[in-house]
């Protein structure tokens, strides 16, 4: 796969680093990536858009899956997560998640993160949507995600692992044979470096979270804006599945306005025996699925946005007012903390809830040890798609996936440097182009793209909603790159600028796929296709980006991942 050639526009870097990896992202799965990567031996540098406990991770609220209970087994994760997928999981990336993660928690656990104990001492699990045991570790009651954040950041502090903060990676740099040669990126605010630079490296894991940011109401912190993503596209690398967006059912419902990121409620409070119900308090889900509220996420918000529709209502409620205060106080001090702070006290009150952008299953799309279509790019975390989530992410295994995947990824690039001496060199990057490749939008187009998202493409689509937001998308890219080819002009790079242009390539991707999937399945409702269509449509739909900005999809001949084509030579 050839780089498309296309750049951010962005002055050239005025300092670099050399290293045998750049980490780009500082989540469960960048970090775990980079203390494997130390522990190899191998020279990382971690790249981060904030500080490095500011990403998605430490939101994370339910906990880890893993076959870690009595009676259970990996096979019986492997089913339930196939089934959330509905059919498009690839087996074997699931059967590696399910039998490699429980070792994989318990090193997360040998490196410093506390999970709930239970009174014998082993570890208190729960149940979640689409799980039929209690597999899901927890710590802190409902802050798995700051727990697990706080233990990786302590354990990349300890071994003096060198770190770059706030900074916003940019491009990817390549070779003169087309081999990943390091990243470009741009730190903001004071430190030892400021302004664009680069690093140097024959690898680069990306790890950079998800782009929830696209929709107007999300779960994800503001850094989610889809920039991995953006860069893995422009650098010539295959994306697969981005039409399957995980809405989680039960996000505080703050108002109809109510934009950028809100709080979660997380599924663990379904799980520990809440019920979802409307205002007359009827508890709608129960029918609608053997498991009523624990079913698959895309099951349960589809039932909540019908219930609203029928009812013409703007949310649902959750109701766990029968926990008490003590279990309140003591499993979801965070939850009850949000929703105090909101003015609404759920050991009294119905908590309102309506479902919110969540979560990308799909991603730059990777083999089994993370190499992408580009040699030397490896793509782990939300940020990918290695397969195992199929059409729609079973909860929880999110968390496990990052470390299962970052461990293989780790274990791929030191066995390659291991193998070729050649590759223990710093690879000299081809000269960045004086003249930008890829025009910037203004930073006030984020809003518009949200809202385009939000109206044609979020919860529920059509051929007409998803044609109205392609059509929105697509004149928004027209005007930015007009103004380039006709006078040059484009808007001054920068923070806010470079987010708006990843998040409207991200965008046009979804929604090209979105429009191609003419199908119900998993998280991607089509109200005008409201069936699942197997010999069709079980299949992925894979995008690249060509030179001259336009996309190029296409669907696979059958529901297996093609090869990567990496069966390295290059190795």
């Amino acid at each position: 796969m050839t780089s498309t050639g296309i750049r951010l526009h962005a002055p050239a870097p005025g300092w670099n680093i050399d290293a045998d990896v750049v980490v780009v992202g500082s989540g469960v799965a960048g970090l775990t990536a980079a203390l494997r990567c130390e522990a190899a031996g191998l020279t990382t540098v971690v790249v981060t858009k904030a500080r490095l406990d500011d990403g998605s991770t430490r939101w994370a609220q339910g906990g880890i899956a893993a076959a870690l209970g009595e009676g259970d087994t990996p096979e019986q994760h492997l089913d339930d997560t196939l089934v959330a997928g509905a059919g498009l999981c690839d087996e074997e990336a699931v059967r590696i998640l399910v039998t490699e993660g429980p070792d994989a928690v318990r090193r997360l656990i040998a490196t410093g993160a506390h999970f709930d104990e239970s009174e014998e001492g082993g570890l208190e699990l729960t149940r979640e949507g689409g799980h039929h045991r209690r597999r899901i570790a927890h710590a802190g009651g409902d802050a798995t995600g700051a727990e697990i954040s706080r233990a990786l950041v302590e354990a990349v502090r300890a071994r003096g692992m060198r770190t770059v903060e706030n900074a916003l990676v940019l491009d990817l740099l390549t070779d003169a044979d087309g081999r990943t040669a390091g990243v470009t990126l741009h730190v903001m605010g004071e430190g030892q470096h400021d302004g664009v630079g680069a690093v140097h490296a024959p690898a680069v894991v990306l790890a950079t979270g998800g782009m929830g940011q696209v929709f107007s109401a999300t779960t994800n912190p503001s850094v989610s804006t889809g920039d991995g993503v953006a860069l893995a596209l422009r650098a010539g690398a295959e994306v697969s599945d981005l039409e399957f967006v995980q809405f989680h059912p039960t996000v505080l419902f703050l108002g109809a306005d109510a934009e950028g990121q809100q709080p979660l409620v997380s599924e663990a409070v379904r799980g520990e025996g809440a019920h979802l119900v409307d205002a007359d308090g009827v508890r709608f889900m129960v029918g609608q699925h053997e498991l009523a509220e624990l079913a698959p996420r895309d099951i349960v918000a589809k039932g909540i946005m019908r219930r609203m529709q029928e009812q013409d209502a703007e949310h649902m409620f959750l109701d766990a007012r029968h926990f008490g205060a003590a279990m309140w106080e003591h499993r979801f001090p965070t939850i009850l903390a949000a929703c105090r702070t909101h003015g609404i006290d759920p050991v009294t009150e119905p908590v309102p809830v309506a479902p919110a952008a969540h979560y990308a299953s799909g991603g730059v799309r990777t083999d089994s040890h993370g190499r992408t279509t580009v040699p030397g790019l490896y793509a782990c975390g939300e940020v990918a798609c290695t397969g195992v989530h199929g059409a729609n992410r079973l909860a929880s295994n999110s968390l496990l996936e990052g470390l299962v995947y970052a461990e293989r990824i780790v274990a791929d690039i030191a066995a390659s440097r291991a193998g070729d001496a050649l590759r223990a060199r710093v690879p000299a990057p081809v000269e960045h182009p004086e003249r930008p490749a890829h025009p910037l939008l203004a930073p006030e187009a984020r809003f518009a793209i949200q809202r385009v998202m939000t109206d044609g493409a979020g919860v529920l689509r059509s051929a007409g909603s998803l044609e109205k937001a392609a059509d929105q998308l697509h004149r928004l890219h027209s005007e930015a790159r007009d103004a380039l080819d006709e006078n040059g002009k484009t808007a001054e790079p920068g923070v806010d600028t470079w987010e708006a242009t990843n998040l409207l390539c991200v965008a046009r991707v979804l929604v090209a796929a979105a429009r191609q999937r003419e199908e119900t399945r998993g998280c991607h409702w089509r109200d005008d296709h409201a069936d699942r269509d197997d010999a069709k449509w079980r299949r992925h739909i894979v995008v690249r980006l060509n030179p001259d900005r336009t996309l190029a999809v296409h669907t696979t001949d059958t529901a297996d991942f093609p090869p990567t084509r990496q069966h390295h030579q290059e190795q």
